[in-house]
């Protein structure tokens, strides 16, 4: 369970919060949430969210990440979304609060992450101001990373998916070691355990991680992303645009583009 242990966020006019979406909110708004936030920490391997229950609370994290997972009926659990700083857990919030079958679990421990009571962040959202349309962009990328990882789980080796995460969970840390055991990977992967064994293995051997005791270290970020699949830099530019404030291209330019490219390419020819 989540540490119930909070610390209200009340100081004005405070530098911008660690979490990347909170951040991005106009000075006037991130203001007037302040006093909606709690202050938590994540504690690993704590459950911020059950299956079959619905949110009470939103969490933006600060730092550290956390898995959104399904869990099948024999108690196995894939997982299908990482959500760190970059992002908010609990986005089927903004639609009517009701239950949902996933589950979210700390996978990265960090001392601060800012929580909101769902019936504020609905009422926030309701106001379509710059909350919802920021929160409205992020649950399109996230439902976007969600189906690049479907497609990911299906047609990469283990692998590749195994290099994809380590970079994502590296970037949500923002260090280059940090614990994970061999039994969470294959959970998360849906891989088995001798199967991971076996892959880390070979990631070790190459250089580009170490493991030893539930410690994880990146060694050559270089090559860790050269060993995963495009997936890895879809998911992360499109999370990235939710917060840097570019949107991606309209079908009508991306069109244009496609035109003025297909011009390019004749001229050079002629």
């Amino acid at each position: 369970m989540v540490a119930k242990r909070t610390v209200k966020v009340a100081t004005p006019n405070r530098p911008p919060p660690q979490n990347l979406l909170l951040a991005a909110l106009p000075a006037a708004d991130r203001d007037r949430l302040q006093p909606l936030l709690d202050v938590i920490p994540l504690k690993l391997k704590g459950m911020l969210h059950r299956p079959g229950e619905a949110f009470d609370y939103v969490y933006f994290p600060a730092g550290g990440f956390c898995s959104v997972v399904t869990v099948l009926e024999d108690g196995s659990m894939v997982e299908v979304a990482t959500i760190g700083r970059e992002g908010m857990v609990g986005v089927s919030a903004m639609i009517d609060g009701q239950p949902v079958v996933s589950a979210t679990m700390v996978q990265g421990a960090a001392e601060v992450c800012y929580r909101m009571s769902a019936a504020s962040f609905r009422a926030e959202f309701d106001k379509r101001g710059a909350f919802y349309t920021l929160l409205a962009r992020y649950s399109q990328a996230l439902t976007d990373t969600i189906m690049q990882s479907t497609a990911c789980n299906a047609v990469h080796s283990i692998e590749q998916r195994l290099a994809r995460w380590l970079l994502m969970a590296q970037d949500r840390m923002g260090q280059a070691e940090f614990p994970l055991t061999q039994e969470f990977i294959a959970m998360m992967l849906g891989a088995t355990r001798p199967t991971v064994t076996v892959v880390a293995g070979s990631l070790q051997r190459a250089g580009l991680i170490s493991y030893r005791r539930g410690q994880v270290k990146v060694r050559n970020r270089a090559k860790l992303e050269a060993a995963s699949c495009e997936c890895y830099r879809t998911a992360t530019r499109v999370l990235r645009r939710v917060t840097n404030g570019s949107a991606p291209p309209t079908r009508q330019a991306a069109r244009t583009s496609s035109v003025e490219t297909a011009k390019a390419s004749a001229r050079k020819r002629a």
